[in-house]
């Protein structure tokens, strides 16, 4: 018998060896906690049902997680249901705690049965826990007949849980893909030592790449800068004003500016792009005023 299961059935063993309580009993029980704090009271109110922690964890066992870690659980539930529960309430205890018990352990499948996080609306939990028993109804129901398409299958099954058939496609695929580790090693036959994680494409470049870019990079700079240097004061402040800028100037205002006509300030600028592009074209060790209109 392995660790875990003799936790398991040393804890049922413990739990039905525990009496159940009468309606008096868990009354005063809870009275006596409600109203004195009396842990002793406590204690034994919690442990009388430990039975029914147990008996709600093993609905989740099908999980593959450890069963003890599931009781554990309902036991946190049953605490809450303790802090929580008003002895004025014409309800017993156990029918409080049911709910309590339910929700603790829900939440620990939640957030333990994968590593990939998934939603925690009340929609998104009843899909969780619903899906394969209403898709094995589903199934059977349709047993006699033509079986139904997974499309089908899920528009069924997002009617009958109230949640959008995209809801239904992802959990479906959640539930039926496990996790897989990055570390472990790829399928038999390729290359030894190999890991998933090593055929992972990395959406950053080569090293060899970045450096690359970096010297094209910069060298397209120097050949802008001495592309600049080509032009007179007056092309370069109309360059600088119109494309070497967030928010570019009008021609009227550099019009009004230099004192000259928008028309006669869009003459300069053509010419001045002429010049960049035949300096960029040519490369940087073009001479000065080797450019002619």
């Amino acid at each position: 018998m392995s660790e875990e299961a003799g936790r398991s059935s040393q804890m049922a063993r413990k739990a039905m060896a525990t009496p159940l309580l009468e309606r008096e009993q868990e009354y005063e029980l809870a009275r006596r906690w409600s109203e004195a704090r009396d842990e002793t009271a406590l204690h034994a109110l919690i442990h009388a049902h430990m039975r029914l922690a147990l008996s709600i964890a093993r609905r989740f066992r099908n999980y593959g997680l450890p069963m003890s870690d599931l009781v554990q659980e309902g036991h946190i539930g049953l605490m809450e249901a303790a802090a929580r529960f008003e002895t004025t309430r014409e309800v017993r205890f156990s029918t409080y705690a049911t709910w309590w018990i339910r929700a603790a352990i829900q939440d620990y499948v939640l957030r333990n049965w994968s590593i990939v996080r998934g939603g925690t609306s009340s929609g998104q939990k009843a899909l969780f826990f619903n899906l394969r028993r209403v898709r094995a109804r589903l199934e059977l129901a349709n047993g006699s007949a033509l079986a139904p398409t997974r499309e089908e299958l899920h528009s069924s099954i997002a009617a009958k849980l109230g949640v959008s058939v995209r809801e239904v496609a992802r959990m479906d695929a959640r539930l039926n893909i496990p996790d897989l580790s990055l570390n472990a090693p790829v399928a038999a036959g390729e290359e030894d030592g190999a890991e998933r994680m090593d055929q992972l494409v990395a959406p950053d470049p080569l090293p060899d790449e970045e450096a690359s870019r970096e010297i094209d990079g910069e060298r397209r700079r120097r050949w802008l800068i001495g592309a600049l240097r080509g032009l007179n004061e007056r092309e370069f402040r109309i360059i600088k004003a119109r494309r070497l800028t967030d928010e570019s100037e009008t021609l009227e205002v550099l019009g009004a500016r230099l004192g000259i006509s928008k028309e006669r300030v869009r003459q300069i600028e053509s010419r001045a792009i002429e010049k960049l592009r035949f300096a960029l074209t040519n490369g940087p060790d073009v001479p000065r005023g080797a450019f002619t209109a």
